[in-house]
């Protein structure tokens, strides 16, 4: 989802809505990723030249046009780059091996896996989002001498009805996973 450039143009993907399924097809020489039928992909392709954008593009991926309109008009928005490149942004100001000109080194791409799931969990459990804020139903009275607390901070994962509060990072990294199931002839 990073931007392709080459000397006449730039290609930026914009994941729409959906998922890449779990499971892989074998090829006869390579092993694809498989994406869900529900996967709406749309590329935003930009020409440029000398400097200069010449044109602006929309290439459907996977989907139809009209789906992928139907699902963004309903929000009132329109293909763009935009939250594919904030989440971008957003990744690469929380991990370290994953920013520009960085002088940190994942020794591997399990350690980079390891920091990506960090981050994961934290962006989900441990960061409030203000864009899903909950206003109270009456102001409460602060321990100081600033305005009256008006909002209650929600998480996405709070959004999600997966938990109740913020957790800190502690709580996280404390957390007992309980084992998964197990199939039953192993």
């Amino acid at each position: 989802m990073a931007s392709v450039r080459s000397p006449t143009s730039t290609v930026s993907s914009s994941l729409v809505t959906g998922s890449i399924a779990a499971h892989t097809q074998w090829g006869e020489r390579d092993r694809r990723w498989m994406p869900l039928p529900t996967l709406l992909y749309a590329q935003v392709v930009k020409t440029v030249r000398r400097r200069r954008l010449i044109r602006v593009r929309h290439r459907v991926v996977f989907g139809t046009l009209e789906a992928i309109q139907q699902v963004l008009a309903a929000c009132g928005w329109q293909i763009n780059t935009a939250f594919v490149e904030r989440l971008n942004l957003t990744i690469r100001q929380h991990v370290a091996a994953v920013g520009r000109r960085v002088m940190t080194l994942c020794k591997g791409e399990e350690g980079l896996r390891q920091q990506l799931a960090l981050y994961h969990t934290y962006y989900n459990f441990c960061l409030p989002h203000t864009s899903l804020r909950l206003p109270l139903p009456q102001p409460e009275v602060t321990n100081g001498t600033g305005a009256a607390k008006r909002w209650q901070p929600r998480t996405p994962a709070m959004a999600a009805g997966l938990t109740d509060h913020v957790w800190t990072l502690r709580e996280v990294l404390l957390f007992r996973v309980p084992p998964w199931p197990q199939p039953a002839g192993v």
